[in-house]
């Protein structure tokens, strides 16, 4: 031990406390993370139950149950492509989205693309096809989670046209929000 004096001591103990420091910063920011990305999650679950946004889903529900025309406000798309977009840069939390959004972005996604594929159309007929990339993004990642939830059972468990006509069905039934 003769080779440790005082300043390979001091050395030492502070590159510890470097080290340490920065676990501790590293810890406090992704906390402050996740707590932004719940906050932000509150916010936009609150906007998707309010009046306005209700009734939207209600009625693009209704259209792409009756998959007869195309549906004329694309408010709903819109905004999973909103949230697409902001858990593809990391501003929300996957887990998070997926507990809050999941059976929502399943049910619209699978019915904007069967019976009738809007979103193909829509990328076609506006030559852009980037049309609603990150609502399909989103939907992807939904359907990861759903799969790494329910391994082995998610064949059987799954069946997502009946799935998205059940929640589109009761989309249309409640247009106003609950008390």
């Amino acid at each position: 031990m003769a080779g440790f004096d005082v300043a390979t001591w001091t050395a030492l103990g502070t590159w510890v406390l470097v080290i340490g420091t920065l676990i501790m910063m590293y810890w406090q920011t992704r906390w402050q993370q996740r707590l932004n990305s719940a906050n932000a999650l509150l916010t936009l679950r609150e906007r998707f139950d309010s009046s306005p946004m209700r009734r939207a889903r209600g009625r693009f529900a209704q259209h792409l149950l009756d998959s007869a025309t195309d549906p004329p406000l694309l408010d709903v798309p819109r905004y999973f492509e909103l949230i697409g977009s902001l858990t593809h840069q990391g501003a929300l939390e996957e887990r998070m989205v997926w507990s809050a959004f999941g059976g929502y972005v399943t049910a619209y996604y699978h019915r904007m693309r069967e019976p009738v594929d809007y979103i193909g159309k829509w990328r076609k007929e506006w030559q852009d096809p980037l049309i609603f990339r990150e609502f399909e993004w989103l939907h992807h990642r939904v359907e990861r989670i759903d799969r790494q939830k329910l391994g082995d059972d998610y064949a059987k468990l799954m069946d997502t046209a009946v799935e998205a006509a059940r929640i589109l069905e009761a989309e249309v039934r409640h247009t106003e929000p609950v008390v």
